[in-house]
């Protein structure tokens, strides 16, 4: 008992110290580690936006009961024109019914085209479709499906145009949306120009529904 009674106590205030070493040690390595990158341009965008359609067309683009399949060059089959693809995307399958396009996509499309509403309603996800996606998100989720999900190929001359207009970080189309400078309904007619300056080229996408174009447009 006496032995107990001299042996030396650790002092209050470093009991304290000990207590708190490991919260210390939390705030230590999470000092170090690195904050996780912020995803820019249409593809970085379009993977995080896709999460919320992951639910119907699967983490893949696989498809399932209720939704089209994505992946395996699909998308690209059903829309060989992005602007058909973001027009459908923007206004969803039922505004497609109420405005009585039978089809969406292209018409020629191999295996037959896709009559509207033929898997499940898509709902729209435009803002004035009673989505919550602005017009650049949109374009960002479409690229993300055309050139990550589908595999088009950015170098493959069927798609390096449509790719540097449209997707790729220095997107002159992403930037004029994404900076309010157009909308989709004026995107035509506001004199966009390429990395040489000259007029990019487009199918109207439009206020409304309509349908789909043939690889080669109207």
């Amino acid at each position: 008992m006496a032995a107990a009674k001299s042996r030396p106590k650790i002092p209050f205030w470093a009991m304290a110290g000990l207590s708190l070493m490991p919260i210390w040690a939390f705030m230590y390595v999470r000092a170090l580690t690195e904050p996780p990158e912020v995803p820019e341009g249409p593809l970085g965008i379009g993977a995080a936006e896709f999460g919320s359609c992951a639910g119907c067309h699967g983490p893949g683009g696989e498809g399932s009961s209720a939704a089209r399949q994505l992946s395996d060059g699909e998308v690209l089959l059903t829309f060989p024109n992005i602007e058909d693809q973001l027009r459908f995307v923007y206004f969803g399958s039922q505004e497609y019914q109420l405005a009585g396009v039978t089809e969406y996509g292209n018409p020629e499309r191999e295996g037959g085209s896709h009559k509207t509403g033929s898997l499940g309603a898509m709902p729209g996800q435009g803002e004035n479709a009673n989505g919550s996606l602005t017009d650049a998100d949109i374009l960002a989720v479409v690229c993300h499906e055309r050139y990550t999900i589908s595999d088009a190929d950015p170098t493959d001359e069927a798609f390096t145009e449509e790719f540097e207009n449209w997707c790729s970080d220095e997107s002159p189309v992403f930037e004029a949306l994404e900076g309010g400078d157009a909308t989709f309904a004026d995107l035509h007619d506001a004199g966009i120009v390429d990395a040489e300056g000259n007029p990019i080229e487009m199918i109207p996408i439009g206020e409304e529904p309509v349908a789909g174009s043939p690889p080669d447009g109207p």
